[in-house]
């Protein structure tokens, strides 16, 4: 279970600002979107990461898929989804995760997964199988994957390049100063190396990567991640705020201001990422097919500018 250390009765807390605030989802299409998610027996990080935007997101039917079950094998503090010891892998997943898709109409869809440190492969053969089941029955949709970091897990990485998702993110999360006690089960390095590996692989693959701030980082050490993540190439950066999910987990240190956000964006713009999303509420995949399509524009704009 979780090893974070609980946050004692009398401590201060810092008080939620206006612009984090959203309302609570009423909608019908939010309604159906949880129905079909039930129906299907697909989890969704939207609610198990308990997602501040998923009113929004459902009631439009955009859901981001969250495969091979709902607990994970590691305890980031940060993270909200349960920690123990996952159940078996579903073989039909893959087919309800295209049937899902073809229900909700997605252009673009999002696939993430728990870690599953358990399995030889760290799940990576059935994000391939959820690849291949896509490009099969929803064949105009894009894919984007959020991967685990395949810690330790020979050959995982590699199986996943090659079934060609459109992007592929993998979450920094924090500053390397923090990840002992944000991210313990984690290498800052191995994970910055993993997006490396999937661009030198294969250059067409958009990669992307987010950090949440809030956590207690600096400025100049958001700066230097920025600059890790252009070294490796990385495409596609997003910056949202962190938020407590329970008492036991990591404290919010302060809420970053909007104007602090525009700021990161400006910075990371003019250190060369292709597209940048930084907000308070900014999360890996929210507005993700509306940012792909710039993403993939500003790579057509790039080429241009080249010949």
């Amino acid at each position: 279970m979780s090893k974070v250390t609980p946050i004692r009765d009398n401590e201060a807390r810092v008080r939620k600002p206006d612009w984090i605030r959203v309302k609570a989802p009423t909608s019908k299409a939010f309604a159906e979107t949880r129905k079909l998610m039930r129906s299907l027996k697909l989890n969704t990080v939207c609610e198990e990461a308990a997602c501040p935007n998923i009113g929004e997101c459902w009631t439009q039917k955009h859901a981001t898929v969250m495969i091979l079950g709902d607990i994970c094998t590691r305890a980031c503090a940060f993270c909200n989804i349960k920690t123990g010891m996952p159940g078996r892998v579903d073989p039909q997943e893959p087919l309800h995760v295209a049937e899902a898709c073809g229900e909700l109409g997605l252009e673009h869809i999002v696939i993430t997964s728990v870690d599953r440190d358990d399995l030889e492969d760290g799940g990576a053969q059935q994000f391939v199988r959820v690849i291949e089941a896509l490009r099969k029955h929803a064949p105009g949709t894009t894919i984007e994957i959020l991967t685990p970091d395949f810690r330790n897990k020979d050959n995982a990485l590699e199986c996943v390049i090659e079934a060609k998702p459109d992007v592929f993110n993998h979450n920094l999360e924090t500053v390397p100063r923090l990840y002992p006690t944000i991210r313990p089960g984690a290498r800052y390095y191995h994970s910055l190396k993993l997006l490396d590996r999937v661009k030198q692989a294969d250059p067409s693959i958009f990669t992307k990567s987010g950090i949440m701030v809030g956590l207690g980082e600096e400025k100049g050490e958001v700066y230097e991640v920025m600059d890790d993540m252009r070294a490796a190439s990385i495409d596609f950066l997003t910056i949202g705020q962190y938020l407590q999910p329970t008492p036991r987990h990591a404290k919010v240190e302060r809420y970053v201001t909007p104007d602090e956000f525009r700021s990161y964006e400006q910075m990371a713009r003019g250190k060369g990422f292709l597209m940048v999303s930084a907000s308070p509420l900014t999360r890996s995949s929210y507005h993700a097919g509306d940012d792909f399509q710039k993403l993939r524009a500003a790579r057509e704009a790039q080429l241009a500018s080249k010949r």
